[in-house]
């Protein structure tokens, strides 16, 4: 099995460093409106990909159940504290290159702030695909590369990389920006369609939120979001994809990341797979799927 870096925030206070504390409510309130915009009405089973803390799992109120993944242990234990024990909420720790669901389980997922951190972003968005039935919605947000700042620092000579050039950039270690039209190629090869792109995050400048009230900056970029289908140069692009083309029909709901048999029995404090023998624990409400933990 294919060993990929990841993203580990085990143990981070990030929800309260950096959302709580860092003086980003504007970029908070502007994502909220993104994704009001671009959620379907509802549906059953909704999956929430780099779920983090739980900060956008409130915005999902349409849906029966929802799948909080995230790779770190810590990060959903600070989702459950926040959410509580409700039977419409499931936390799974995991590897999102080998996610733990059977094929075709859920009719919609977001991934939001999570794409930036994957050095394999197309085998991201194809697990993610495998795992969605006919016609779901997937919503996709992701750091662009084409934005205006890093327009501007190039033209100037103060950056070294391209901003108009299709390769995504690692600005720090697991931190990526991408090509607008390189993620669209990766959607599209992955089965997707674009139904709707939304700019977010057009005032994301100290001085700005500084100087204005929020709920001018909110009001301002929720009407420059509608801009999103025809260009793309803010720091925040949201997508509203469709999954399409071939699909498969899978067993149960669980998935074994390790040799790929589904229909897992759901059977805490531990998850055993009759085909491999690999065992999963449940701990704390938390079902634990990462293989590299174990190795």
């Amino acid at each position: 099995m294919k060993s990929i870096p990841v993203c580990d925030y085990e143990g981070s206070d990030y929800q309260t460093s950096f959302w709580e504390q860092g003086a980003r409510r504007y970029e908070d309130a502007v994502e909220a409106v993104a994704l009001r915009r671009l959620l379907p009405a509802g549906g059953k089973r909704l999956l929430e990909l780099g779920a983090g803390a739980g900060r956008n799992t409130p915005r999902y109120q349409g849906f029966e159940e929802i799948t909080l993944v995230d790779y770190s242990h810590t990060q959903l234990q600070q989702a459950r504290q926040r959410l509580g024990d409700s039977p419409r909420y499931r936390y799974v720790a995991a590897d999102i290159y080998y996610l733990p669901f059977s094929a075709g389980v859920f009719d919609a997922a977001t991934m939001i702030r999570t794409l930036h951190h994957m050095v394999e972003p197309r085998l991201a968005l194809e697990q993610v695909r495998r795992t969605l039935q006919r016609d779901a919605v997937f919503i996709l947000e992701y750091a662009n590369k084409q934005n205006l700042k890093a327009i501007l620092r190039y033209l100037l000579r103060r950056q070294s990389w391209n901003p108009f050039s299709p390769e995504p950039v690692e600005f720090a270690p697991l931190n990526f920006d991408f090509h607008p039209a390189t993620v669209r190629e990766w959607l599209k090869v992955s089965g997707f369609v674009i139904e709707r792109q939304l700019t977010v995050s057009h005032f994301r400048v100290d001085l700005l939120k500084r100087l204005l009230p929020l709920s001018l900056l909110v009001a301002m970029d929720s009407l420059a979001q509608w801009t999103g289908n025809l260009w793309q140069l803010t720091p925040s692009v949201f997508a509203r994809c469709r999954a399409v083309g071939t699909f498969a029909t899978g067993q149960g709901f669980f998935r074994c990341p390790a040799c790929g048999q589904e229909g897992l029995a759901d059977t805490p404090p531990e998850i055993l797979c009759p085909s491999c023998g690999q065992r999963y624990p449940v701990r704390d409400g938390i079902y634990d799927f990462r293989l590299e933990k174990r190795r």
